[in-house]
């Protein structure tokens, strides 16, 4: 579900039309809806319902302060993976003991600076991290809260690129060693062990790989407790995927989710944690550009829009799909045409779509990137010195520019030249 749709002919954010944007901030620019964001939220707290738990926004989908913002005031907690996530996090007024912090290489400044800020865990990746966090710790006279993430294992059934779950990815311990990091852990005066981090990976379209997981989780909690290890946390990460073209097959539900949770969890008594992103932010933004030509070549037409791949990469490194739609609204029975839909960048692989058949359109005409708000802008460069694009929040009938484009006399001058040059 979004809020973005077509209104007398027009494409609309919630109550306002999308061309009505474009024409104040100019093109490409990055538009989200604050109604599905917060809905998306919603679905899953409620799908927890029952038990003691928290929905931690995952950051790292789309971090702007205006959306967690927004998040935040629904409720959520935040899944930070740096020291920058952090300081987001705490500029917009998260509390620490909502912030859990994510991550394969947390440096020892991130880990004094989430101690001097507070945090309510660190999810532990390896036993290195747990050395360093103990030490950190017991210096600034703390005790770190700690979950170990553990590797059940499990194929995601997802792209290679995002799936964390399998044992050779780079992704928490080996669920067979973890009694004997556990203990280590317990032995590490700076460390309260509270429970167990699980999370096997991104664009998740069917749950099953999920119960699997969690189902070894749960066993392995036994375990821990039989052992002495007051386990009371479990964080089970997110991955539930969003469909990226309006003819998939729809992934499980929030709802389907949360019953699959209980089910397989419920009975242990334990505080759950989840840390959706792309399901909150992902169909609650688009990306909107502007046709700069229609180019015919030796086999086919190519689309030749402003926005490229430094502006939404994930075609370019995920072979990933978005519908790509006319702002203007076609006319039922309109013309098809096929297009290579390319951006201005000088690669190749500035391409977001080959043989796509779409409403003809024509220079000057807009077109949509639909379910472009997670992964998007949070993702994009200066690549060849294009500026960044701007982001703007939609709230029914009154929209913000969030982040504003630069100039390119701003960005020109970050650098900064030697005196000998």
């Amino acid at each position: 579900m979004d809020h973005f749709l077509y209104r007398n002919g027009a494409l609309h954010a919630e109550d306002v039309p999308v061309a009505e944007i474009a024409a104040a901030v100019g093109t490409p620019f990055y538009v989200y809806s604050t109604a599905t964001l917060l809905r998306h939220f919603q679905l899953f707290d409620e799908a927890l319902e029952g038990l003691d738990h928290l929905v931690c926004y995952a950051m790292k989908a789309a971090s702007n302060q205006a959306i967690l913002k927004t998040l935040a005031k629904a409720g959520a907690g935040m899944d930070v993976v740096s020291g920058g996530e952090y300081m987001r996090a705490k500029a917009v007024g998260v509390p620490g003991d909502k912030i859990v912090f994510s991550g394969v290489g947390k440096t020892a400044a991130e880990i004094r600076l989430a101690l001097e800020g507070g945090i309510r865990q660190f999810n532990v990746e390896s036993e290195p991290e747990m050395e360093v966090l103990d030490a950190t710790a017991r210096a600034m006279g703390q005790v770190a809260p700690i979950t170990i993430r553990v590797n059940p294992d499990v194929d995601a059934r997802t792209h290679a690129k995002i799936a964390t779950g399998k044992s050779e990815n780079k992704f928490g311990i080996p669920i067979s060693r973890a009694k004997e990091v556990y203990a280590l852990a317990a032995s590490m005066p700076g460390l309260d062990v509270v429970g167990i981090d699980v999370h096997i990976g991104s664009q998740l379209t069917d749950l099953v790989p999920f119960e699997l997981a969690y189902r070894k989780v749960a066993e392995l909690t036994t375990q821990l407790r039989a052992e002495g290890h007051d386990i009371r946390r479990l964080d089970l990460g997110g991955g539930l995927g969003i469909p990226y073209a309006r003819d998939n097959q729809a992934p499980p539900l929030p709802s389907d989710y949360g019953a699959m949770v209980k089910r397989t969890l419920g009975h242990l008594g334990c505080e759950i944690e989840i840390e959706p992103g792309r399901l909150i932010a992902g169909n609650a933004g688009i990306m909107v550009s502007e046709v700069i030509y229609v180019k015919s070549g030796e086999d086919r037409d190519f689309l030749i829009i402003d926005g490229a791949m430094n502006d939404l990469i994930r075609p370019a490194m995920y072979e990933a799909y978005h519908d790509i739609v006319p702002v203007v609204e076609p006319a039922p029975g309109a013309e098809q045409a096929t297009f290579d839909i390319v951006g201005p960048v000088c690669e190749t692989g500035d391409t977001f779509a080959r043989g796509r058949q779409m409403p003809a359109v024509t220079a000057g005409d807009l077109v949509a990137f639909r379910s472009a708000g997670a992964y998007g802008a949070v993702m994009s460069s200066e690549y060849n010195s294009r500026p960044l694009i701007p982001e703007v929040l939609v709230n029914g009938d009154q929209f913000a520019v969030i982040r504003r484009r630069p100039t390119f006399d701003e960005m020109i001058n970050r650098d900064t030249i030697p005196e000998w040059l």
